[in-house]
């Protein structure tokens, strides 16, 4: 598929800032009607999920989804536990690593491909606070220089 055809939703800000992204992997998501209508208005929040693998199957936490006003009234819990669907080897692979090396599964955004909605989900190390300095100061340089170059022309 082209680029033209994916539309990202919702990024995980805080997961890029408090984590380094050692691998990034696109699952699905099974989704009711109405969670589904109010992803297509932009009321959803990654920043405090997380990915938890129980029995073999991989399951999303504390991704917010807003409760569609207009849909029906029997889905009330905006964080509720959501299914990812994933080949059960890639699953497999996930939980290795999760266990041996302490790594630590986040979902990273949230977008369309075509009319499917895709979760991108990362293996992720955890950042030490003085790691986490060091990107800020990096960040704060490049946007100087930005600023320099675009003030010359």
């Amino acid at each position: 598929m082209s680029n033209d055809s994916l539309k990202t939703i919702a990024k995980n800000k805080k997961a890029y800032h408090d984590y380094f992204i050692i691998e990034s992997i696109e699952a699905g998501i099974e989704l009711k009607g109405s969670e589904v209508k109010s992803i297509r208005n932009g009321r959803v929040n990654l920043k405090d999920s997380w990915c938890s693998i129980v029995k073999g199957e991989i399951f999303v936490n504390g991704m917010h989804i807003s409760v569609y006003e207009q849909g029906a009234t029997w889905c009330k819990d905006p964080l509720r536990v959501r299914k990812l669907l994933m080949h059960k080897k890639e699953i497999m692979k996930l939980y290795g690593q999760q266990q041996q090396q302490g790594y630590s599964i986040i979902p990273l955004s949230l977008y369309f491909k075509g009319s499917n909605i895709k979760v991108q989900i990362g293996l992720c190390k955890g950042k030490k606070l003085y790691d986490k300095r060091d990107d800020m100061a990096k960040k704060s340089a490049q946007r100087t220089i930005e600023r320099a170059l675009k003030n010359d022309y």
